[in-house]
């Protein structure tokens, strides 16, 4: 019965776009100790929910009452029209200090809600099949370890950037689970295949993986563009380029990412206007016009002013190289009487680097 029901859903999770489904235990208290010396690092930096929530991530049963087992997911994201050595191509962008560049994964629509509904019309479908269950559905929305269960239950192992991996697909997906309050046996984990390669610590550009497995979160420019509400520390901001949402470089770094696979959804599709954008016109963009552009897309999350703070910082560093125009010079000139204190300090850093 419980291999029909793992093939089942591995069946509809094809159907639904899911690149694999697994299944993992409920037991995570030998997690616990590495949570929480993480935060006692203060690794977290200001993502304040990560202390709160504390071993609740470690503990689905205290997230969800009842939780008996975690069927585990991961999505593709790369968009369907991704050319073969798109790595190189996506380090080369970096090398165009006017333009902006926003991560793979929020070039297309907010992959919560994709991979959210989809993991929704799965356990509707094993609702359908076995009776009335209790179930929820999370991709990076809730106090949950998506790593630490994706590895448990076959997804991938853990890569040194603390990224999942998969030998047949790199790190380009996302994850999701469903907490069921009946037990499925779990699915077998798989071995770590990393060896003594280091790519992703030497590319990071801010050196915020500190040792193998170890991510400082308040040095990553994922974390600085994106989680940061305030003021980003001046010695880092030489360091973010022209990355303005997000960062993929030890990804892009990653030798097992040769074997990204593309998504099968018109969804993660790459939408025209954010990406390789000039920062001159981006600089400028009012909150109407973020608002309409960036309309399901992920990237709508950091809001307005925190867009114009991380763009504030690509064009100070164009200005640094050597290599910008006076139209991003005229845009930020512009953004010297900006209503918020936080633009306005990254705007005066930004016309100081000329």
């Amino acid at each position: 019965m419980a291999t029909d029901v793992l093939a089942q859903l591995q069946r509809w999770g094809a159907e639904l776009g899911f690149s694999q489904i697994g299944v993992a235990g409920v037991d995570l208290t030998d997690a616990e100790p590495g949570l929480l010396a993480w935060l006692a690092a203060g690794f977290h930096g200001s993502m304040d929910y990560m202390q709160r929530h504390g071993t609740k991530r470690a503990r689905p049963a205290e997230l969800l009452p009842g939780t008996l087992s975690v069927v585990t997911a991961r999505m593709d994201y790369l968009p369907r029209t991704t050319p073969m050595g798109w790595q190189g191509i996506e380090f080369d962008r970096l090398q165009h200090p006017n333009t902006g560049t926003v991560s793979l994964y929020a070039r297309g629509r907010d992959y919560h809600k994709v991979v959210r509904h989809r993991l929704q019309q799965l356990a509707q479908k094993l609702a359908q099949h076995l009776g009335p269950l209790g179930h929820r559905a999370f991709t990076d929305s809730a106090p949950v370890l998506e790593a630490e269960l994706a590895t448990r239950s076959g997804q991938g192992w853990r890569g040194k950037h603390t990224l999942v991996l998969n030998r047949e697909a790199g790190s380009m997906f996302f994850l999701g689970e469903i907490y069921l309050d009946i037990a499925l046996a779990p699915t077998k984990p798989v071995e770590p295949h990393c060896g003594t390669c280091v790519a992703c610590i030497t590319a990071c550009p801010t050196q915020a993986i500190v040792a193998p497995y170890q991510l400082d979160a308040r040095r990553c420019i994922s974390y600085l563009t994106i989680e940061h509400a305030g003021s980003i520390d001046p010695a880092l901001r030489p360091l973010m380029g022209n990355r303005i949402y997000g960062c993929d470089d030890c990804q892009l770094a990653c030798p097992w990412n040769k074997f990204a696979k593309v998504s099968r959804l018109a969804d993660f599709d790459e939408r025209a206007g954010l990406n390789g954008q000039a920062l001159a016109a981006l600089l400028l963009w009012s909150e109407d016009e973020f608002l309409k552009r960036t309309e399901g897309s992920p990237v709508r999350r950091i809001g307005h002013e925190r867009w114009v703070r991380n763009v504030a910082v690509a064009a100070g560093n164009a200005l640094a190289a050597g290599r910008s125009d006076e139209s991003v010079v005229k845009a930020l000139q512009q953004l010297q009487v900006h209503a918020s204190p936080l633009v306005r300090e990254h705007v005066q850093w930004a016309l100081a680097q000329a």
